[in-house]
């Protein structure tokens, strides 16, 4: 019972709410530059669900959260002051990631500082996953689309190749009998990837399976989103041969790439229904 009185005293609402007044005036230009790049980036327009997400997981724990007593903790100083010097050298730096990135070291360190330790536990998976609806810097993401344009390449020519038709690769271009592929970044499955990873993230914590479980889920994400891309290149491999370079972009193109959006998602929806069954 105190527990709840202490939580929702009046300083207990007004503090954090001026508090989250000021850190959205201190991070407003860094939230439109977020916002421009969930519009203009198709590899991050899932990032506009992300806030949403983990705002629905803080909500589903309201009542834990309620029961909590406020404690404040002196060690979210030294964790704002951390974010807060990240922010500073990102603004001069110019290097939107590392403000990005700040952002949810500075709530860390708030959460920890206002509310306490109880609460910054509760609170800690929700602001993690925050981190997903951050773009990576440009030179990571390439140092780590490459190599995945590489291997679905391959696996793509060792699956058209067991069919029987015609296909010669070149690192990541594909020569057929009546067109020329090129797997280029977007297909490279480091879209896919990043979107399943999101998804798997949301899926565990609501779930109830054991941790080790709903990390076993998380994880399943990455061999799910690169299995899903290696069958999109392959059927589109397979259309091309038939219709030609037009089966790589319009209608047939936009449909492949919903098609195995929903295979992916069925797939870790499989994984959650098989580890749910596997505990009864």
């Amino acid at each position: 019972m105190n527990g709840k009185l202490q939580t929702f005293t009046p300083q207990a609402v007004f503090y954090p709410t001026v508090v989250l007044l000021a850190l959205v005036a201190l991070y407003f230009p860094t939230l439109q530059g977020l916002a421009h790049a969930w519009n203009s980036d198709s590899n991050y327009s899932h990032g506009w669900f992300i806030p949403l997400l983990s705002a629905a997981m803080i909500y589903s724990s309201r009542q834990s959260l309620a029961d909590l007593p406020i404690r404040p903790c002196n060690l979210g100083l030294p964790v704002l002051a951390g974010g807060l010097i990240l922010y500073i050298a990102g603004r001069i730096g110019t290097e939107f990631f590392i403000q990005r990135i700040s952002l949810i070291v500075v709530l860390a360190g708030q959460i920890l500082f206002l509310l306490g330790r109880e609460f910054f536990r509760h609170l800690l998976l929700p602001l993690l996953y925050l981190i997903f609806m951050i773009p990576l810097p440009a030179i990571i993401w390439n140092r780590i689309a490459f190599p995945m344009q590489i291997f679905s390449s391959f696996m793509t020519e060792q699956i058209i190749s067991l069919l029987e038709i015609p296909i010669l690769r070149q690192g990541n271009v594909l020569y057929l009998a009546n067109t020329t592929l090129e797997v280029v970044d977007a297909c490279s499955g480091l879209r896919s990837l990043v979107t399943m990873f999101a998804l798997a993230g949301a899926l565990a914590i609501f779930t109830s399976l054991p941790n080790w479980e709903k990390w076993l889920l998380f994880l399943s994400a990455a061999p799910i989103a690169v299995l899903a891309n290696i069958i999109r290149l392959s059927v589109t491999v397979l259309l091309a041969t038939r219709y030609g370079a037009s089966a790589t972009h319009g209608f047939l193109h936009d449909v492949s790439g919903l098609l195995v959006f929903v295979l992916g998602l069925s797939l870790l929806f499989f994984v959650k229904t098989w580890l749910a069954g596997h505990n009864r």
